[in-house]
């Protein structure tokens, strides 16, 4: 994963880059890179799933008329990849490169009954966002790339970058804080989908089980998955799972019935932000919630 060779754009005098973000969670930060000195639009939006979002030919024309897109890479923007193949002439910048990616699982479900086969497949984690300091790597392509794509604006691109990675390295220390009160044996999660990995490496958690075993949400759960979950967290004395905004909770409140203990489910903001306006319309904020709705929920007090 590698950042393209940019060279500036034709831009007629006082026109702004034409810049595209693949999801609402890169789209905030290119915003904040690039202030007003672009005119951003992003594809998928607030609250939808980058992992199962199908393009469409507004989508399509929004990125063939870019001077720059900016995507996560990792495979996270699945329903983008026949998009951007098609895409011939305009630089596809993913953002997190040169981050330090963890290993996930991808579920493979060819033989249920089979438990005596680990049908496991390991791929990349591409949740990077769940860590700031990442995002903070990502600050530094996003100013890279405007750069060289505009160069008069370059300072600016370069300032504006500096001022938000010393705002991610306060949220970092703040959720740090927040968290700080959860006891060692209680920093235990459980999700919707395996997207908590970088959160948990950074913040000392674990992540002990999730509805679908897997870094997509694009597959389903077997029976038998399902069953050993409940399991664990019997086993584990669980007492709080987490919802995601881009799905539903249905099938966690079924979970936290089956187990036959007092299991609440909570929800976070995972693959996306929430509308704007509403409460996580940002990273920093969305990151800010989550923690203390973790804090909440598993704190010493629970």
């Amino acid at each position: 994963m590698e950042i393209p060779n940019l060279t500036p754009a034709l831009l007629a005098d006082g026109e702004r880059l034409h810049v595209v973000a693949s999801f609402s969670i890169v789209g905030d930060v290119v915003q904040q890179v690039g202030g007003d000195r672009i005119d951003l639009t992003v594809i998928i939006g607030a609250g939808q799933d980058g992992h199962t979002y199908e393009a469409t030919p507004a989508d399509i024309a929004a990125l063939e008329g870019a001077d720059v897109i900016f995507v996560n890479g990792l495979d996270f923007e699945e329903g983008l990849v026949a998009a951007l193949d098609a895409i011939h002439g305009t630089p596809i910048v993913p953002v997190s490169a040169g981050v330090s990616i963890r290993e996930g699982e991808e579920a493979g479900h060819a033989d249920e009954a089979d438990t005596s086969v680990d049908n496991e497949t390991h791929t990349e984690d591409p949740h990077v966002w769940q860590d700031p300091r990442n995002v903070t790597i990502w600050a530094d392509n996003i100013a890279a790339a405007l750069s060289a794509l505009d160069p008069a604006n370059a300072e600016a691109y370069q300032a504006n970058a500096e001022a938000y990675q010393a705002e991610l390295a306060r949220l970092d220390a703040s959720i740090e804080e927040t968290l700080a009160s959860i006891p060692e044996a209680r920093r235990k999660l459980v999700t919707t989908h395996d997207t908590f990995g970088y959160f948990a490496d950074r913040y000392g958690f674990e992540v002990i089980g999730a509805v679908i075993p897997s870094v997509t949400t694009g597959s389903e759960p077997t029976a038998g998955e399902l069953a050993a979950l409940v399991e664990t967290l019997r086993a584990e004395q669980v007492q709080a799972i987490f919802a995601e905004n881009v799905s539903s909770a249905g099938i966690l409140d079924v979970l936290a019935a089956e187990t036959g203990t007092q299991v609440t489910v909570y929800s976070l903001y995972t693959d996306a932000l929430s509308e704007p306006g509403n409460e996580a319309d940002s990273y920093v904020r969305m990151m800010t919630i989550n923690a203390g709705v973790i804090a909440a929920a598993l704190g010493a007090g629970q």
